[in-house]
């Protein structure tokens, strides 16, 4: 139990004193093997093998939990467990051999009984002599001095902010144990007490009568196009390689739109679906597990209502399978007319495990075609996913050469991946241009997550991160995100340096279209309309934590000891030639600088309105009227 002790806290954790994982897990270790001595009798070694393997179970899932999210694992994780055979790739590329050390006793000890089984033909756990056990009063004493142990270890941590550091303090058994035992959910704010004013307030923005964009209704009866692009980071726009542009395509496309290089992730543990979700209602994710099966039986105002209520075709288009995170349910819940999955586009050319992107766009631009021929202006989502993590692209894919020092690695087969996307991506703008219906469309592109998570790097892509970006990579470039809106002919090129985040698309949307949301609660804003902006974060983050002007803010046990980052800069990453490409916008309130110079310090008052965003949000959706016209 030490032994796997260490190397779980070695693979997750930095820099821990040596005595720790001694003095926080193997307590918790000897309370379980008292209770076994004091009242087992027959089945003994039975009860060891059992309580070893699902002590092992849960520091295997703690490490690869951690290299995937980079937070630890919680027995509410077991509801998505059926989803990681369809990503079973990804989890299987950050399997370091030295993790199955962890099961080397187990599968020594299987092989023994299993010997002894044949030679005795009785069952493993079957002993044929009484096994001598502790005493009485050894077990008992044991007993209690490894739950003082355990209750020191987890009280004084219980009102850490910071999950991971919690962990730590506690110790991972402690930890989740802890949970088990206080998860009770905060009492939800009562709806009739969420007002568009009160989030507003908590927001730190003005009355919505003093914050009309100048670009209100630019984009009036368009279609809406919203391209979600799979585990795309903006350190790629604008990038060069050895003098290689990684994405020409979203790189031209960012200098005729609106782009927007301080915008940010609101994920959490369901990734893709948690992005579609925000993206289309503008409300966070909830406190624990994916939205799309958190609130799938809500009815969930959203963008799509809102455009039908005006006159809008509504669907949307993936080429996974639709049950895949619970959206047939989410669709639902967000009010989609209509939506396109695994049955439309085949297995034709399959990259990962769906149809490539060559696929989806091809067939996704024959249906846009259609539906405008239709007569009634549309709202489609566009799902890419071919640049799925672990960006394992067929060789006959490569739109492009790198340089050596890259090959075989994450960061190369991630830029690599990206470049492959980007160039299906800049076909499928030709598509929509031919047919006609790219000049009639409000085209918004965006991130829906990260795609090189700093936990799980190689010290060689550590290196090539370092590189690209002049300094070492951090959490504030990790989950920053481009965003880039488009709508030809009327609305002019430029570098929006607005803070903002997935929930502000559908206020912003809304804007251009020149659709009142008086009527619509919302948790995002206009990021047009050149007011500040707080971003609450969850799930990759701690708990807590937040972006605003000023920077990303992390929290320890609370404020007092939390840590504020410097937000990342374009040109940090893109070519000279790039940045001198953008132009600021016409609206002096949007050619402001977000993060160029010395920030000052966050507050704890901003600290506190993230807190009761994220819970204002988590209780108006959970009081939404439950839908009942679920179809099968």
């Amino acid at each position: 139990m030490l032994i796997k002790s260490y190397l779980t806290w070695y693979a997750i954790f930095d820099d821990i004193p040596f005595w720790q994982p001694l003095l926080t897990e193997i307590p918790f270790v000897w309370l379980i093997f008292a209770i076994i001595e004091r009242f087992a009798d027959k089945r003994k070694i039975g009860y060891y093998m059992m309580t070893n393997l699902i002590i092992t179970v849960i520091f295997f899932a703690a490490i690869m939990y951690y290299k995937y999210y980079g937070v630890i694992v919680t027995y509410h994780a077991l509801a998505q467990v059926n989803q990681v055979t369809s990503v079973n790739s990804s989890i299987f590329s950050l399997l370091a051999p030295y993790y199955l050390l962890i099961f080397v006793d187990i599968i020594v000890l299987l092989v023994y009984f299993i010997q002894r089984r044949i030679r005795q033909n009785k069952q493993v756990f079957y002993t044929p002599k009484k096994l001598p056990r502790l005493g009485k009063r050894t077990a008992v004493s044991i007993f209690v001095i490894s739950a003082i142990i355990t209750v020191f270890n987890i009280w004084p941590n219980r009102a850490s902010m910071n999950e991971l550091n919690q962990a730590e303090s506690m110790g991972i058994l402690n930890y989740e144990a802890f949970l088990i035992a206080s998860d009770r959910p905060e009492d939800p704010v009562p709806q009739k007490e969420i007002t568009q004013e009160s989030i507003n307030e908590l927001k730190g923005i003005d009355a919505p009568e003093s914050i009309i964009s100048s670009y209100w209704d630019a984009a009036k009866g368009r279609n809406v196009i919203i391209i979600q692009l799979e585990s795309f980071q903006n350190f790629l726009v604008g990038l060069n390689v050895d003098g290689q542009e990684v994405t020409p395509n979203l790189n031209k496309l960012a200098q005729e739109s609106l782009y927007f290089p301080h915008f940010y992730q609101q994920v959490g543990q369901g990734n893709t679906s948690d992005a579609e979700f925000v993206v289309n209602s503008s409300y966070y994710i909830p406190p624990r597990g994916a939205a799309s099966q958190e609130y799938a039986d809500y009815e969930v105002p959203s963008l799509p209502r809102l455009l039908t209520e005006n006159g809008y075709n509504t669907t949307t288009f993936h080429t996974n399978h639709v049950e895949f995170w619970n959206r047939l349910e989410m669709y639902s819940a967000l009010g989609f007319g209509d939506y396109y999955e695994y049955d439309f586009f085949g297995e034709e050319d399959m990259i990962a495990f769906a149809a490539s992107d060559a696929v989806l766009y091809r067939k996704t631009a024959e249906e846009l075609a259609a539906l405008q021929e239709e007569g009634r202006p549309f709202y489609s989502q566009v799902i890419s996913m071919s640049a799925h993590h672990p960006y394992h692209l067929p060789e006959d894919r490569y739109k492009m050469d790198l340089p050596e020092r890259f090959e075989g690695t994450l960061v190369g087969n991630y830029i690599r991946a990206q470049n492959y996307a980007d160039y299906e991506f800049g076909l499928f703008i030709d598509q929509l241009k031919k047919n006609g219906v790219w000049d009639n469309s409000l085209i918004v592109v965006y991130g829906d997550h990260l795609g090189l998570p700093i936990y799980s790097l190689e010290s060689d892509d550590k290196a090539l991160m370092k590189e690209i970006f002049g300094r070492e990579y951090s959490t504030a470039d990790m989950i920053n995100i481009p965003l880039v809106i488009s709508a030809p002919g009327a609305v002019e090129g430029a570098r929006v340096d607005q803070l903002g985040g997935q929930v502000d698309i559908v206020p912003t949307v809304a804007s251009l279209l020149g659709i009142s949301m008086d009527d619509y609660i919302h948790f995002g804003q206009d990021l047009l309309s050149g007011q500040p902006n707080l971003l609450p974060e969850r799930y990759y983050l701690p708990t807590g934590s937040f972006i605003s002007q000023e920077g990303m803010f992390i929290p320890g046990s609370g404020f007092e000891d939390g840590k504020q980052y410097k937000l990342p800069e374009i040109e940090e990453t893109a070519s000279k030639e790039f940045i001198d490409s953008l132009v600021p916008p016409e609206d002096p309130l949007l050619a402001k600088e977000a993060s160029g110079t010395e920030a000052p310090d966050v507050s704890q008052d901003q600290y506190e309105r993230a807190l009761a965003l994220m819970h204002y949000s988590y209780s108006y959706v959970s009081q939404l009227p439950e839908r009942s016209d679920i179809e099968e």
